[in-house]
């Protein structure tokens, strides 16, 4: 679901739930931030820890977020955004979608996959519970916090 716009919010918040309630998510899909609209909303319900979240799509939608955020109006916690339409469907990577209805069927097809597939939550993918057994230690540790994690610092050119 990494693939399309709303995905990387949706596999994120899969994961936190159970992280911070310890029970599974009850939904499997997270309709709130589906879809092809620019900017989706939305207030989620850890059992009792309200969490809103945002996810945008566009340059144009993308801007409109953070100048919100800049002035200090966001009210959200968690925010995605991908700049491509779509989100990586319609990026410089895919073939070009000459219009939304393709980059639409892309998008059912990538959530009909996460439906067919046996996994649906990052923390128990196999393959990075592997790297953080025989390589990082724990997640949040140190070193997955040293190697993983990286903060921006405004550089002049």
């Amino acid at each position: 679901i990494f693939a399309t716009t709303g995905g990387v919010m949706e596999a994120a918040v899969r994961t936190a739930y159970e992280l911070v309630t310890k029970k599974p998510f009850p939904v499997l899909e997270l309709e709130a931030t589906r879809g092809m609209e620019g900017i989706k909303s939305a207030e989620l319900d850890l059992e009792g820890t309200k969490l809103k979240v945002a996810v945008a799509h566009t340059l144009k939608n993308a801007r409109a977020v953070l100048e919100e955020i800049a002035a200090g109006k966001s009210p959200y916690a968690f925010v995605e955004i991908m700049t491509c339409p779509g989100g990586c469907i319609g990026g410089g990577g895919q073939p070009v979608a000459v219009n939304q209805k393709k980059r639409v069927t892309r998008q059912k097809a990538v959530y009909e996959e996460d439906r067919r597939l046996p996994i649906h939550k990052s923390h128990e993918n196999p393959a990075i519970s592997s790297v953080y057994t025989e390589f990082l230690g724990k997640p949040l540790g140190h070193l997955s916090h040293e190697l993983l994690h990286t903060e921006y610092k405004r550089r002049e050119v």
